[in-house]
Formats: structure tokens, C-alpha cells, sequence
């Protein structure tokens, strides 16, 4: 069993998944598009997924990879507020509470490590 994670890795992680929320971004904004400016864009977002990619591979040698993907959902949190921030979107009382149960879960899991008899 791996030990217990610091606080300092947990935001690691969290950076991590803040870059994987960037492809998201990176599409939206491709949609949007046409031709060149279109295809670049997918590629950018090609790029972004690749180096996520790679750092995923080095968090999930650092994690339980139950504490890895519980963390991973986070990105729902991150992606609501990319939506509110650079495209202007409408934050409901609904989105919030959905990602306000997703971060319980997230502290749920995370909070129980190392506690096992």
C-alpha cells in the first residue's frame, strides 16, 4: 500500500488535471472554427492530451489510482469554471451542487487514506 499523499502532491495532482481540462477549452474554441484555424486548434488540443498523457503516467506511479481518479473528477469543477470564465456561461444552482457533490466525494476518498486497520 502506498502511504499517505501530502498536500503538496494532491495539488500536483490537481494541476494535472487543471492541464487536461485545457483540451476542453482548446475544442470549444475549435468548434467554432473553419479550415486552418479549425485544424491547428486540433492539433493544440492533440498536444495538450499528450502532455497530460505523459504526467498522468508519473501521477499514478505517486497515487493509489483510486485516489488518482476520484481526483480526476475534479475536472468537472475546473471545467465549470473555465465555462463561467472565458465563455461566459450561466453558473445554476444545479451545476453547482453537481460539482459541490462530486468535491465531497473527492474529499471522502481522500480523507480515508491510511486509516485501515
Amino acid at each position: 500500500m502506498k502511504k499517505h499523499n501530502t498536500v503538496g502532491e494532491l495539488l500536483i495532482l490537481q494541476a494535472v488535471v487543471v492541464v487536461y481540462t485545457f483540451a476542453g477549452i482548446i475544442g470549444k474554441i475549435a468548434a467554432g472554427q473553419n479550415d486552418i484555424k479549425f485544424f491547428l486548434l486540433y492539433l493544440a488540443q492533440l498536444a495538450v492530451l499528450f502532455v497530460y498523457a505523459i504526467l498522468w503516467q508519473q501521477i499514478i506511479r505517486r497515487f493509489e489510482l483510486s485516489v488518482a481518479y476520484a481526483n480526476r473528477a475534479v475536472a468537472l469543477a475546473w471545467s465549470l469554471l473555465w465555462a463561467v470564465l472565458i465563455f461566459g456561461e450561466e453558473l445554476t444552482l444545479k451545476k453547482a451542487a453537481g460539482v459541490a457533490l462530486v468535491l465531497a466525494g473527492t474529499v471522502v476518498v481522500n480523507g480515508g487514506r491510511g486509516k485501515e486497520a
